[in-house]
């Protein structure tokens, strides 16, 4: 006798997230249907797997198996676990911008008496107002697409040209607890021309937060001889996956410094398409993953250089412990007009025991013929001979290399340029450091 086993078919929770989320997400003129395009988008790919050259290291449909409900809006009782986490999560002398669930609460958040010039409204109402600045987001990228199709709410901050704001901003991102579920959110960050600014993104999770996903998106449009520093930093819970995309355009004589640094997350994505549009421009773009356990980071940065004489330095370190696994993947974009494109990129990275791995792969891809670019990819494991000559002094074991991966993690965090936000960093690096002591 012959058995066949027949496989269920495997439901299409997408799909049914989707139709059940209709009465929480905003719509108004074409982003009903640029939701529903979005949708179909994504529903053609699925989730990424390793057959996607992007995706590659990233196999979502592994990793994450699916996509959780969207997040219900948060009642008193979440308000009340998210008021406790941002105060733990304070940052002194910043404007504090509050998501939790997704939604933007402004009992939580700082939205009266804003700096002139200064504006800041919630996604939701952008959208309902018809506004579709928001929507500036490639959906080719699966998870991007799914973004737009579910996007729930967000900030819009938007900054009137000659501002020069004197307090950072900072948005925070809180899971505040309870059933598993995903949050969808997205934020629209303008600088006029001559403006200057600091934005701090941060990522945590409420107590009780355990098992949950965060897809989030940014749109950024740096204005001409306008200056924006911006921070991304996620703590989130060592169940949680983050998987966020952004697009940024910078624009003539402007300059763009990023820096992130990813502790949390059992699984993490990053990926961002920074456009230099106008001439004689800079980019910095860093970032640090301090990575132990199972965790899975990745940085997928793509710069594009389309006009001539513009600066763009990419650099990015990892420290992996455990099974850990850090994931970078960048590339450089000089089209033909960009001559005298300065770009150069460096990946270095930390293995701190046999099973930690990293995926490292920079690209260039040049079509103009008066550049100076160059990448680069460095993997070791920690000096043996600076070990020995701190042990010789009596520092036990931990805490030498403890000493030599601060440091080592120590140079990329120098690119910050605001004192106050680097100590921040530098803070969150010592405290996974502590950890493994």
């Amino acid at each position: 006798m012959n058995i066949a086993v027949a496989k269920a078919e495997k439901p299409d929770t997408a799909s049914d997230n989707f139709a059940a989320a209709g009465a929480r997400l905003p719509v108004a003129g074409k982003l009903v249907d640029a939701r529903r395009q979005a949708f179909d988008a994504f529903q053609r790919v699925g989730l990424p797997h390793r057959r996607i050259e992007d995706w590659k290291y990233t196999d979502l449909r592994a990793l994450m198996r699916e996509v959780l409900p969207v997040a219900p809006a948060p009642d008193a009782s979440a308000l009340v676990r998210a008021e406790a986490a941002a105060g733990l999560h304070a940052i002194a002398g910043v404007r504090r911008l509050v998501l939790v669930d997704g939604v933007l609460a402004g009992g939580l958040s700082e939205l009266s008496d804003l700096e002139a010039g200064l504006s800041v409204r919630s996604l939701r109402e952008a959208l309902e107002a018809g506004e579709n600045a928001a929507l500036a987001l490639d959906t080719a990228d699966p998870m991007a697409a799914l973004n737009t199709a579910l996007m729930t709410d967000g900030v819009v901050i938007e900054i009137a040209a000659g501002t020069r704001l004197a307090r950072p901003l900072h948005i925070l991102h809180i899971a505040s607890g309870g059933a598993p579920v995903a949050m969808f959110t997205r934020s629209r960050i303008a600088l006029g021309n001559d403006a200057a600014a600091t934005v701090v993104e941060s990522y945590v999770a409420g107590e009780g937060a355990d098992t949950y996903q965060v897809h989030d998106a940014a749109v950024i449009a740096v204005g001409d001889n306008a200056r924006l520093d911006y921070v991304r930093i996620v703590e989130d819970s060592r169940e949680a996956f983050n998987v966020t995309s952004a697009a940024v355009s910078v624009g003539t004589h402007a300059h763009f410094n990023a820096f992130g640094i990813t502790t949390g997350a059992l699984v993490s994505r990053y990926q961002a398409v920074v456009t230099v549009a106008g001439s004689h421009s800079k980019v910095e773009t860093n970032g640090v993953n301090l990575l132990n356990g199972k965790q899975h980071a990745d940085t997928t940065l793509v710069m594009n250089h389309d006009v001539p004489d513009c600066v763009s330095r990419e650099g990015f370190r990892a420290v992996v412990d455990d099974r850990g696994h850090s994931v970078f993947q960048g590339r450089i974009n000089v089209r033909q007009p960009a001559q005298q494109t300065d770009a150069k990129m460096m990946t270095r990275a930390l293995l701190l025991s046999d099973e930690a791995e990293v995926d490292n792969k920079p690209e260039l891809e040049i079509f103009a013929d008066d550049v100076a670019c160059g990448h680069g990819a460095a993997v070791g494991a920690l000096d043996d001979s600076l070990l020995f000559y701190l042990r010789a002094r009596g520092l036990p074991q931990k805490d030498a290399e403890a000493m030599l991966i601060q440091a080592f993690v120590g140079e990329a965090i120098e690119a910050i340029a605001d004192d106050d936000l680097r100590e921040l960093v530098t803070a969150a690096a010592v405290r996974w450091l502590e950890a493994r002591r």
